[in-house]
């Protein structure tokens, strides 16, 4: 791959997460900008987001010519986005086991825009507007491959994925599913009374979501896959060998724990059987009720918990009776890193790693400078490197 050097050496690294079999220090992804850009960046470390930044750090000095104009131009031409991305890639470096990976999202939960809803993009988000009144009145949900949305979405890929080569890889977008989906298509409140008044229709809604969710994810991982059969997750920043997914249900936070496993929990499960590496993603304080219910899904092979927006990294030891549980449950941790200054994430990570061990971890840094990004990774090897950790069950 162009712009990663020792990619052959981190796919092994990322097929041992997914087992708890890791060697050596954690999974890290450090991507760090090069010394031409450096005096660009006011010297800090940065998150990705939405208005003039992807989702592994910031474009700089980008130039004109590649700027968008449009949020058509932004979202839904493949030559500018690609461009855009390769200069990304030109002034950054993909250290540890981060990697290039293009996101080409139509926002997350694209599969309710195939399913009838309509998308409007904005500079920082994107909506999907409800398209349904009553579950009565709406057809069955079935796949559709005319639909003009997953038309213009997945033709997108296909571009995006011609001229990437084998330069770097284009993510499967986030399609999402079961109660996200429905309440993208009629609005969350209405969808939680329909849940207490008629919940046989939506849970026959959620069994038509799973019939088709691998209809539309493999038209897209036959595009994206690689040699091996291995795919990109859009922002997660995540690579496994055969079908990767990220599973969520935000709309948990809203239900209680009878309600999660009556609608979602074996939904969840028939999804991840039909994959090879499964992220869940957990978001939010109101989500870690349903703790339980998620870790008794063997096919979960790993855990994202996310304290919802700008909240406190994934490292608070506040966080350690979330991740207990994964690690007694034989799940792989995901976590996030940003919290106070580069001492900090040092420090804090230290804590992690003594406790949980480096076999089953994988740290998301921000974008930061070559200088940083060396030294961290000097200071994984010497001190996170197959580390057993004290977490018993």
């Amino acid at each position: 791959m162009k712009y990663k050097k020792n990619w052959e050496e981190a796919k092994v690294k990322w097929g041992n997460y997914w087992k708890q079999q890791n060697t050596g220090r954690p999974l890290m992804c450090v991507i760090a900008r090069k010394p031409e850009v450096e005096k660009f960046s006011g010297g800090k470390p940065v998150e990705g987001g939405c208005k003039d930044i992807i989702c592994q750090g910031l474009f700089y000095n980008l130039p004109e010519k590649l700027k968008w104009k449009s949020m058509e131009d932004k979202y839904q031409n493949a030559e500018q986005i690609v461009g855009r991305y390769r200069h990304f890639c030109e002034t950054h470096e993909f250290l540890g086991e981060s990697f290039p990976n293009l996101n080409v999202d139509f926002g997350p939960g694209s599969l309710a825009a195939y399913l009838g809803s309509d998308i409007s993009f904005k500079e920082d988000t994107i909506w999907f507007h409800p398209c349904i009144e009553d579950w009565d009145e709406a057809p069955a949900f079935r796949f559709d491959s005319e639909n003009p949305w997953f038309q213009k979405h997945l033709a997108l890929v296909k571009r995006c994925r011609e001229l990437a080569g084998d330069d770097f890889y284009v993510d499967m977008p986030d399609l999402m599913e079961n109660l996200d989906v429905l309440a993208s298509l009629k609005n969350a409140q209405e969808l939680l009374c329909d849940m207490l008044e008629d919940p046989d229709s939506i849970k026959e809604r959620v069994r038509q979501m799973d019939d088709i969710y691998y209809e539309y994810y493999d038209r897209f991982y036959d595009t994206i896959k690689d040699t091996e059969g291995g795919n990109a997750y859009t922002v997660f920043q995540i690579w496994g060998p055969g079908r990767t997914v990220k599973l969520q249900c935000d709309l948990s936070a809203m239900i209680s724990p009878d309600y999660f496993r009556d609608f979602v929990q074996e939904s969840l499960r028939r999804q991840a059987q039909g994959a090879d590496q499964v992220l869940y993603h957990l978001d939010g304080p109101q989500a870690i009720r349903h703790l339980d219910a998620l870790m008794e899904i063997e096919e979960i092979d790993a855990l994202q918990w996310t304290s919802g927006d700008a909240g406190p990294d994934g490292t608070l030891e506040e966080w350690d009776a979330i991740y207990d549980k994964a690690r007694a449950a034989g799940k792989s941790l995901w976590i996030k890193v940003y919290s106070g200054e580069f001492e900090d994430w040092l420090r804090n990570v230290d804590r992690i790693v003594q406790k949980y061990g480096s076999h089953s971890l994988f740290l998301m840094f921000p974008e930061m400078s070559m200088e940083q990004a060396v030294s961290l990774l000097e200071y994984a090897d010497k001190n996170w490197s197959d580390v057993e950790g004290t977490f018993r069950v």
